[in-house]
């Protein structure tokens, strides 16, 4: 025997032979198949469509926080670096402001200078000063370089223009990567004079290099012709080029996608910083990025396999459970015809006999009398009286009729001879099933809700049905009262011997004095040009009605509502 030939449902090959014209409504296999391929559809359709809606959205919210996330980071880093090269541009400017043109050209008072600059705020290397041809009259630091002349370098034009510089990384005449801030101050006989002061570049590098980036990210710092300034990861080292297009310019920060020939794509996040040379990249592989979401995608694939799968199970059990019962019950209907058919057919004999029974019995009774009377003129007169062949037919003839007088008796005894669903629940039980159709607005919103029942609440018989659209209905009102991050409480207590109080308190808006008798009336909503009804409460005051509670309010503007439900222990079934 195969497996389908085990599994196949008794209705399979089953075919009515007394359907006559009508066989199409007996087809059972049919009526299987439309019902898996309706209830399927029904069913797999809006799973399928909002998995897929959901798979869209939540991409889309991943991508949008890698992008924000960057965004964030590009942000704070160019943050970090201007008020770095800030900072310092202050210092020298304060130095030029604080002392004389004469104090600075004194070497000592140039070191002394310097090192209150290292050891205030660091990242300082050397300083200069230079006069207004160009040629640098005072230098402290580690570099031989007094009377070098500046006077063709661009920086130097640039500074004598604008009153200050920041120069890009670049060699100069120590043969090694720096950056210099310059800044320019005017003299009481028209000249001017520079003070130029040597960042400390491993100082300068620290700022992106201590930068935590995920997605096996990068951060760096190019110039407008995407020279690196800073040591890269991935693209090289200071000074080389990196084969990333320079991003347009851009007051604010900016953050795009890119893609590589091999596939590889990248988040850039990037922002100019002003009044530099300077152009902040943060680089990110998407791929790694999205790494959360790979796991989170195979997870809502498996959701859908699974959920799909129950569905097709439940629905091809469900039906062959429902077709298999229409099938017995169509049996069985036609046992009941039979039966019907078959009391009829007893019923028409009986009636038949019961005629027969009354018809023969009065010929009988005219027969018996007459017979009885000819045998009584026999025994009279003498002439009968010897002939005993004429008593015997005389006596037989009597015997006859008794005989039918006992066969209709017979025939005559044969005549004769022919919606309110009430159950036991549990109160807590029926609380935290309507808690859990609530569970994902209260965990979206951060609706904090406690439930306290007391272990002395018994089980009780009522309508679990309709306790589950009160309480459904309380709290749904309670959820839209309160804001986000609010609180409901629901607590039970047992009020003598045979009643039982549930309370929804909330912190929301609370309801208005002038309200409160009103709340139960239908439609009478506050909230009618947010989509009320006025129906809710007034349904829930029907339902409790019917369960033979009562339910009560008390309110507070500004503070919270709180819906008292009370409902017996024992609900008397009502007939209809």
């Amino acid at each position: 025997m195969t497996l389908f030939e085990r599994l196949k449902p008794k209705f399979w090959d089953y075919q009515d032979i007394a359907a006559g014209p009508y066989k199409h409504l007996f087809n059972f296999r049919r009526i299987w198949n439309l019902a898996v391929v309706l209830v399927s559809l029904v069913a797999l359709i809006p799973l399928v469509s909002i998995t897929l809606i959901d798979y869209g959205v939540t991409r889309h919210s991943v991508e949008s926080e890698v992008l924000l996330r960057t965004s964030r980071l590009v942000s704070n880093t160019w943050r970090t670096v201007s008020f770095f090269l800030a900072q310092r541009r202050s210092a020298l400017d304060f130095v030029v402001r604080d002392n004389s043109y004469n104090s600075l050209r004194d070497p000592v008072r140039l070191s002394v200078i310097l090192e209150t600059l290292k050891q205030g705020f660091g990242g300082f290397v050397d300083l200069g000063v230079i006069d207004s041809t160009g040629l640098q009259r005072t230098y402290a630091g580690p570099y031989k370089l007094e009377g070098i002349d500046y006077c063709c370098q661009g920086w130097f034009k640039d500074v004598a223009d604008k009153g200050v510089n920041v120069s890009e990384v670049f060699m100069g005449f120590r043969r090694t990567p720096h950056i210099v801030i310059s800044v320019k101050h005017d003299l009481p006989n028209g000249s001017f004079y520079v003070l130029r002061a040597t960042i400390d570049t491993d100082r300068f590098n620290e700022l992106l290099a201590d930068l935590e980036v995920s997605g096996q990210g990068d951060s760096f710092l190019i110039n407008k012709d995407g020279i690196l300034q800073t040591p890269s990861r991935d693209f090289g080292k200071v000074l080389d080029k990196i084969p990333l297009p320079v991003p347009d310019f851009s007051p604010k920060t900016r953050v795009y996608e890119e893609s590589f020939p091999d596939n590889k794509k990248l988040v850039i996040g990037y922002a100019y910083i002003h009044d530099t040379p300077f152009i902040l990249l943060i680089v990110k592989q998407k791929d790694e990025l999205m790494k959360p979401w790979q796991k989170t995608r195979l997870q809502l694939i498996g959701f859908l396999i699974a959920s799909m799968t129950i569905i097709i199970v439940v629905v091809l059990s469900v039906a062959t459970y429902l077709v298999n019962r229409i099938l017995l019950a169509d049996q069985k209907r036609i046992m009941t015809l039979h039966e019907v058919e078959y009391s009829n057919k007893m019923a028409s004999i009986g009636r038949l006999a019961a005629g027969v029974a009354h018809e023969i019995n009065n010929p009988l009774a005219v027969i018996n009398e007459k017979v009885g009377l000819i045998k009584d003129l026999f025994t009279i007169k003498d002439e009968f009286k010897e002939n005993r062949k004429l008593i015997e037919l005389v006596d037989s003839a009597l015997s006859s009729v008794d005989r039918c007088g006992t066969i209709t008796k017979r025939l005559l005894n044969f005549a004769r001879h022919l919606d309110v669903k009430i159950q036991t629940v549990n109160l807590e039980e029926v609380i935290r099933d309507v808690l859990g159709f609530l569970s994902k607005e209260a965990e979206y919103r951060s609706i904090t809700v406690s439930v306290n029942v007391p272990a002395d609440i018994p089980r009780f018989d009522s309508d679990r049905g309709k306790l589950q659209q009160i309480f459904l209905n309380i709290v749904n009102n309670a959820f839209t009262a309160v804001k986000d991050g609010g609180k409901v409480d629901i607590t039970a207590k047992r009020e003598g011997a045979n009643l039982i109080s549930v309370t929804f308190t909330d912190d929301g808006c609370g309801i208005p004095e002038s309200d409160l008798e009103r709340v139960f009336e239908p439609f009478f909503s506050t909230k009618t040009r947010h989509g009320g009804t006025g129906l809710g409460l007034s349904i829930t005051y029907s339902l409790v009605q019917e369960l033979g509670g009562s339910i009560g309010v008390q309110s507070e503007v500004g503070k919270g509502s709180s819906f008292i439900v009370a409902i017996p222990l024992k609900m008397e079934k009502k007939e209809k």
